[in-house]
């Protein structure tokens, strides 16, 4: 994993928000803005692809994806990174009849797109880590858990949000965990990242939250023109 050159910000400029906080964020944008979920759900996905891109130069990809708002950035990953030029396959925790209605819609776009959908991860160059955003309930199971493991496969991880089964909030580790390469972490981030071994390079990423609303929790970041910043933790 090369680290691009993108504007830097320290640590201690930035605003540090837990799990709740966010969710709080996320219903001012919905509820007070009406920004919808699609519209940040997009934005997440189209500066995760940005970044694999300028990081790794890929001309393989595997996205793994979760059911959820999460899963639904890595899937807009996809299509951004398919429109690139990258050979792209996703693998889903679950089926689209059993995802919420946005990521269903996510892939049900790269289905007619005739995205590759694979019950497993390749060995590719970049996988993307989309499982489990901030909402960690309790160690990854199931499908979710069979897939953190495969992700150690030797190719550098880039996770969306946070590594999937990372306490965003404490930094716990409750089971299986990603041990990601680089995160890029949503309008603000997260308390729990600041310290893990497993986040590797921290970015942060501009999702149309504005200024207003990231403001109210400390500092506010100043995206400028590319909407991703590289967050210098030392």
């Amino acid at each position: 994993m090369i680290v691009p050159t993108l504007p830097e910000v320290s640590a201690d400029a930035v605003a540090w928000i837990s799990e709740s906080d966010m969710v709080e964020v996320d219903r001012v944008m919905i509820e007070d803005l009406h920004i919808e979920l699609m519209q940040m759900m997009e934005n997440a996905g189209r500066q995760l692809a940005q970044l694999v891109m300028r990081a790794a130069s890929p001309t393989t990809v595997a996205v793994a994806a979760g059911s959820g708002g999460n899963g639904g950035g890595g899937l807009v990953a996809a299509r951004h990174l398919a429109n690139a030029g990258v050979e792209v396959s996703v693998t889903t925790t679950r089926q689209r009849s059993e995802m919420a209605p946005v990521p269903a819609h996510q892939l049900d776009i790269l289905e007619r797109m005739g995205i590759e959908q694979r019950p497993d991860l390749p060995d590719v160059d970049v996988i993307v880590d989309a499982l489990i955003g901030y909402s960690l309930r309790g160690a990854p199971r199931g499908r979710t858990a069979e897939l953190i493991e495969q992700t150690q496969r030797g190719a550098s991880i880039v996770s969306l949000d946070t590594p999937s089964g990372l306490d965003v909030t404490s930094g716990a580790i409750p089971g299986a965990v990603v041990d990601a390469d680089a995160t890029v972490t949503l309008a603000l981030p997260k308390t729990g990242l600041r310290s893990s071994a497993h986040v590797g390079e921290l970015y942060l990423a501009d999702i149309s939250v504005p200024p207003s609303v990231t403001g109210s929790y400390g500092p506010a970041p100043r995206f400028g023109s590319g909407g991703l910043l590289h967050i210098n933790n030392d």
